[in-house]
């Protein structure tokens, strides 16, 4: 993705795919209410910036949307889906709350971090992988659980760890 200019964002914001994409989600809402659509268009520049929300990325979705900065911050640091920083080509959200940790998430973490060999909110030295603790990802019935990039596993064991892991490319 190119970099973005913000003095001219109608033209010049993002690319005209992302543009067309993000005009869908905004005419979803009422006129003039454009900034409801910020989850959407944070994922779909998140997608579009390998997997991670730059400072003027933000800054350029706040000019498009018409909100003030802050604004765009405020729900891209308040959701756990959304990285600051750049991440692996996976990632790998294990959530620790009480359900999964009564059913054994900290075994599967464990096993995660010597697996990987890393800690949380690393990222394997191949670039590949990235870990990540969350706080519930709403699949308690589930519980252990993680989320590899989009997908949710449920009821964890060790052995469907390294299933998993075994089939990231």
């Amino acid at each position: 993705m190119s970099e973005l200019q913000l003095t001219s964002p109608k033209e010049s914001l993002f690319n005209a795919d992302l543009r067309q994409q993000i005009d869908t989600w905004v005419a979803k809402y009422p006129v003039g209410q454009s900034q409801s659509a910020v989850i959407p268009a944070l994922h779909l520049l998140q997608d579009a910036n390998d997997g991670w929300l730059s400072k003027p990325l933000m800054d350029a979705l706040a000019v498009y949307l018409d909100m003030p900065f802050i604004s765009v911050y405020e729900v891209a640091t308040f959701y756990t889906m959304y990285e600051l920083e750049p991440t692996g080509k996976n990632k790998i959200s294990v959530c620790t709350n009480i359900s999964c940790m009564l059913c054994g998430s900290e075994e599967i973490v464990d096993h995660l971090k010597m697996r990987l060999g890393i800690g949380f909110g690393e990222t394997t030295a191949d670039g590949q992988v990235t870990l990540k603790e969350v706080e519930c990802l709403g699949a308690c019935c589930g519980a252990p659980m993680l989320q590899l990039n989009r997908d949710y596993h449920e009821k964890l064991t060790v052995e469907k760890v390294d299933s998993l892991l075994d089939g990231l490319s």
